[in-house]
């Protein structure tokens, strides 16, 4: 066999593992890699040469979400109104979270399997936090908000529309509570 095609097959390889465990994550079935294995229908050994981790894998499926998210803070910080990137970018975080399974648990934990996703969860919690300051020097949020106050009123509207809401529904929901939110925190 030649190494292209060896690489062909662990880039398929690779590829259904990974829509293997989106499903399981998009259907809130624990994500292990013994049954991501079998139901791909791929050596348990394959699964583990790719993922060494079940963290790992979960890390792999929230990736370009968060690298959308980041981009999203780059593009908000350099807009021309501060309040409007601000929130913008926090109604994307949110929806990002009620939409996307695999991120909840990957902004929630502290240590993370992969160094790409230590540098892109470091790098929107950063951008959070300087988007609130770009906001605040507006005079566009109130000034005792702090950017731990933002984290978790965040995790708070994803996990409240998650929690009380149908799936078609999450949505609308995220964004009712988000602008409640919003309300809050804004200098009128």
């Amino acid at each position: 066999m030649t190494t292209s095609r060896i690489r062909k097959d662990a880039a398929r390889n690779w590829q259904h593992i990974v829509d293997t465990a989106r499903r399981f994550v998009d259907e809130g079935e624990d994500l292990r890699l013994n049954d991501v294995a079998r139901a791909a229908s791929i050596g348990v050994a394959t699964v583990y040469r790719h993922f060494p981790t079940s963290e790992a894998l979960l890390e792999t499926l929230a990736r370009p979400r968060l690298e959308g998210l980041v981009a999203f803070a780059d593009r908000a910080a350099t807009g021309d109104d501060a309040w409007e990137g601000f929130a913008g970018f926090l109604l994307a975080g949110v929806e990002a979270q009620v939409t996307d399974a695999s991120l909840p648990p990957v902004l929630a934990t502290d240590k993370h399997a992969l160094p790409e996703t230590t540098e892109l969860v470091t790098r929107l919690f950063s951008a959070t936090g300087q988007l609130l300051d770009h906001a605040r020097a507006a005079g566009a949020v109130r000034s005792g908000v702090t950017h731990e106050d933002i984290v978790r009123l965040m995790c708070g509207v994803a996990f409240a529309a998650g929690v009380h809401a149908l799936p078609d529904e999450r949505a609308a929901l995220t964004r009712r509570y988000l602008n409640i939110t919003l309300t809050g925190i804004r200098v009128h």
